[in-house]
């Protein structure tokens, strides 16, 4: 590649796109438009070593920076120093993004509504965010208001296209209200697609990215209703039973009308940050692991301070499975159980390990010296004997139900990132083996495991693998290429775009998709 200016780069991102359901459906001609960009280039699917967990695969993604870097795993993070939870809005997460990196050059940027990212000033172009994206609106938090760069474009979309459409995944809500939830998901799929061939007819553009984030509430809102789930889709006139697979056909209708206003020479990727898999939570599954085999010691209550508040009295004479169930009933009170549980019912003096409250990937520290406030586990040769040990122990957790083993995969930050103990990731990630059932009960050799179904139980999750795609004069390889490292896409991207890598980036192009060999 030279420094000279590149053919336009259009990148069509997907919040959630299922490598496997969009090669079936290409395939079955559902998605032609996906299909034939297939036909003429490449594809295959993201992982690596950051792909550990669903959070903080955009940051990834858009900004080429590692996780060991950006420090983002999770929505509810434990505040390095200390016993503390805070929650993190990603979009306030230290990770530039790629584009931001053109700022000073002569390139004309259009971005519109990529997830976890904000309008970045100085760059020539359009930028509009969270107009339709759905993060930020979960677990308690306040929906991210829409921003744009210039300020007025954000007006103007208004004028033109009127307020947003908001959508609200209810999961296992009423099929009335899921069939509403698909009314608007159609609905504003089309809007968007509008409006972003409205704007693109305005002028010409180096670098467009137009994500879609549709697909993404659709795969949970409509899973149990699918033919494969054997439930309402079981019913061949069901009128939700291919309502995933029509979310996708609407996406792809748009996606040839986008790419039918752009230069006919433009190189084209369509990627997405992670597909859907059937699973249920394991929400306290990992506290409970942690402490029945003696690595969280709980605070004797009879030594512990009195509190005259509510949490302390709860604390101090209900059980925790209580103590929870009360939190959800009082408005904001849930995280300071899930914090005050953490923190306060501890003994920090005895433990060696710990997991904090989570849906579904596990997240275990060493309560380590140094880094912890009270940790009492020493760095070294003792820090790795502790986690040893405990991936030990999970590698024994059965599944009573059918005889397995309940651990799908454990990941070690020291070996994924190298250097040691990390000082603010998890020391283990841990995945439970995804089953279409509720795990009430995990046997151990030593213990029991029992977790109570949550109040949130949805029947699936974000599997760990995302869809890559790129078709265009720039990609020479063709057919399926495997699996593509998440940290390379950034990098790949700026060399589309004759663009310098900058040194925060630790990925390497992928010059395999040009010709070359990587």
């Amino acid at each position: 590649m030279t420094t000279a200016k590149q053919p336009p780069l259009v990148i069509i991102v997907l919040d959630t796109g299922d490598h496997e359901a969009i090669r079936a459906w290409a395939k079955a001609g559902h998605l032609p438009t996906l299909g034939s960009l297939m036909e003429r280039g490449c594809w295959g699917h993201t992982g690596g070593s950051e792909m550990v967990c669903e959070y903080g695969v955009g940051l990834t993604l858009f900004s080429g920076i590692s996780r060991a870097q950006h420090g983002y795993y999770y929505f509810r993070q434990l505040r390095p120093g200390t016993y503390e939870l805070e929650t993190i809005d990603p979009g306030k997460v230290s990770a530039p993004t790629f584009w931001s990196h053109l700022r000073g050059g002569d390139r004309r940027v259009f971005i519109m509504d990529v997830p976890d990212t904000e309008p970045v000033p100085g760059l020539d172009g359009m930028q509009l965010a969270n107009w339709g994206t759905h993060h930020g609106t979960s677990h308690g938090q306040q929906a991210t208001s829409p921003s744009s760069e210039p300020p007025e474009l954000l007006d103007r979309v208004r004028q033109i296209f009127g307020s947003q459409i908001i959508v609200t995944d209810t999961s296992h809500g009423s099929e009335e209200a899921s069939l509403k939830i698909y009314e608007l998901l159609i609905r504003r799929v089309q809007r968007r697609g509008q409006l972003y061939c409205e704007l693109l007819t305005r002028d010409r553009f180096d670098l467009n990215i137009l994500a879609f984030s549709e697909s993404d509430p659709a795969s949970h809102q409509f899973w149990d209703f699918r033919p494969e789930a054997g439930r309402n889709g079981s019913d061949a006139h069901h009128p939700l039973r291919n309502a995933i697979r029509e979310v996708y056909q609407a996406i792809d209708r748009e996606i040839a009308a986008i790419l039918s206003k752009l230069p006919l020479d433009a190189n084209v990727v369509v990627c997405s940050l992670y597909g859907t898999q059937g699973e249920y939570p394991t929400s306290t599954l990992s506290e409970s692991f942690c402490r029945q085999l003696g690595y969280q010691i709980a605070r004797d209550r009879n030594a512990a301070p009195w509190s005259r508040s509510l949490l302390g009295w709860a604390r101090r004479l209900l059980p925790l499975s209580v103590r929870r169930g009360i939190g959800r009933l009082l408005p904001g009170a849930s995280e300071r159980v899930l914090q005050s549980d953490l923190r306060d019912a501890t003994d920090w003096s005895r433990t060696t390990a710990f997991a904090i409250p989570s849906l579904y990937t596990s997240f275990v520290f060493v309560n380590l010296a140094g880094r912890q406030l009270q940790g009492i586990v020493q760095p070294g040769k003792e820090y790795y004997d502790v986690l040893d040990r405990i991936e030990a122990d999970l590698r024994q957790l059965i599944d009573p139900h059918d005889g397995r083993p309940a651990i799908g995969r454990i990941a070690r930050t020291a070996t994924l990132f190298g250097g040691g103990p990390h000082p603010s990731l998890p020391d283990l990630f841990v995945e439970w083996q995804p089953v279409p059932w509720f795990r009430q009960r995990i046997l151990h050799p030593r213990a029991e495991l029992v977790q109570a179904q949550p109040d949130h139980c949805p029947s699936n999750q974000e599997k760990l693998a995302g869809f890559f795609l790129g078709t265009g004069p720039a990609f020479r390889a063709r057919g399926d290429l495997g699996e593509i490292s998440l940290l390379d896409l950034a990098p790949t991207f700026l060399t589309l775009l004759g663009a310098p890598i900058p040194d925060c980036m630790t990925g390497r192009p992928l010059t395999r998709l040009f010709g070359g060999a990587n």
